[in-house]
């Protein structure tokens, strides 16, 4: 780790760069995380560390630290790229829904002053590219307190609903909806489907069974290709037993038949409740079970009551998700520069607003029937 001295009484700002440091870190991280109260599990260390050994390139990490008397209180977990542009970009990749830095909620002024600094020293001649911020987040204190260039942008659409049980849910719906609805639910019991949450020494074996079922479930269809790649299933059997250990995770098992025929990854913090990703075998839809209604009365389980929380269904505009009426927000990507590197923040603005204008014409052509097989 280098220091980078004080940024003000009692805080030294520091940057790790290793990858068995950054490691070594998750005892410290876990207490900071637990004291941030905007983070999210796509913040915890052991998704970023995982993430970290999965898809990171030798030479690129770039962990600024921020400690108060020795103990972390800000961090912002980033690598260095240099395609299209030289950026740095936070840790998670497109795997991950939410990206952040983290600031213990009791020093979050100093702290986020304090990192906004070191953010600058290490930029360099690099552009800071924070991509899908929730709106709230604490990476928008350092966009706030930042002295250079930058800029705020939209970032995908997420849709989600509140932290209500499912009989609440179904109380905002139509009511011929929220009857069929219900008619699911009702044939889900009849035919026996049961709901177990995994425990913790059997997470391993049950993410490899929702993996396994994910690519069953897909087999023919369009799929996100990274979710089949060994690397992606390595960084998640990897990452999640820790995550449920923490209390960032909870692996459900459904069952027909004395057989696991689904298995989802519900991610939790003190702010969400979010399904990340689910298996289901082709015999359910066979049997008619409505996978999504079944998914999400398990998750309702683990948001109910808490108004502190919201039911998020992440990332994605897809066409079931609007069955439920959730509201839909957005996420935001934050530039930042040095003076000497304005050109390189307007040089990703003009591509932003280039690919945004694309995505719009494609979504056009696609709704008048041009979008071709």
């Amino acid at each position: 780790m280098a220091p980078h001295g004080p940024a003000c009484p009692a805080l030294t700002v520091e940057v790790c760069a290793d990858q068995e440091e950054f490691g070594a870190l998750a005892a410290a991280w876990a207490r900071l995380h637990r004291r941030c109260r905007t983070a999210t599990p796509f913040q915890s260390h052991a998704w970023l560390h995982s993430w970290w050994l999965s898809y990171g390139r030798r030479g690129r990490l770039r962990v600024v630290l921020v400690r108060r008397d020795g103990e972390l209180v800000a961090a912002a977990p980033l690598m260095r790229t240099r395609l299209p542009l030289p950026a740095l970009v936070p840790l998670g990749g497109a795997i991950s829904d939410f990206t952040d830095v983290l600031l213990d909620d009791e020093y979050a002024d100093e702290a986020s002053e304090a990192l906004a600094v070191g953010l600058s020293r290490l930029a360099r001649g690099a552009l800071i590219d924070f991509r899908e911020v929730r709106s709230g987040a604490a990476v928008e204190r350092i966009y706030e307190q930042w002295r250079g260039p930058r800029l705020r942008l939209t970032d995908s659409l997420c849709l989600e609903l509140p932290a209500a049980s499912m009989d609440e849910l179904l109380g905002r719906l139509p009511t011929p909806r929220a009857q069929r609805a219900r008619a699911k639910i009702r044939k889900m019991d009849a035919l026996g489907v049961e709901r177990r949450i995994v425990r913790h020494d059997e997470v391993d074996a049950s993410v490899r069974t929702l993996l396994h079922l994910h690519q069953l479930q897909w087999q023919g269809r369009k799929v996100t290709s990274e979710h089949l790649q060994p690397r992606f299933s390595e960084h998640l059997i990897r990452s999640v037993g820790l995550m449920v250990r923490a209390g960032d995770a909870v692996v459900t098992e459904f069952r027909l038949d004395d057989d696991v025929v689904a298995a989802d990854l519900t991610l939790l913090s003190p702010g969400l409740v979010g399904g990340y990703l689910y298996g289901a075998h082709p015999r359910l839809r066979e049997r008619k079970v409505d996978v999504a209604t079944m998914l999400l009365n398990a998750c309702t389980e683990h948001a109910e009551g808490d108004r502190a929380r919201v039911l998020s269904l992440l990332r994605g505009n897809e066409p079931y998700k609007h069955h439920w009426r959730p509201e839909a927000v957005t996420n935001h990507r934050f530039l930042l520069a040095r003076r000497r590197t304005a050109p390189v923040l307007r040089a990703a603005a003009c591509d932003a607003a280039a690919r945004s204008r694309c995505k719009e014409y494609l979504c056009r052509r696609e709704e008048r029937g041009g979008g071709g097989s």
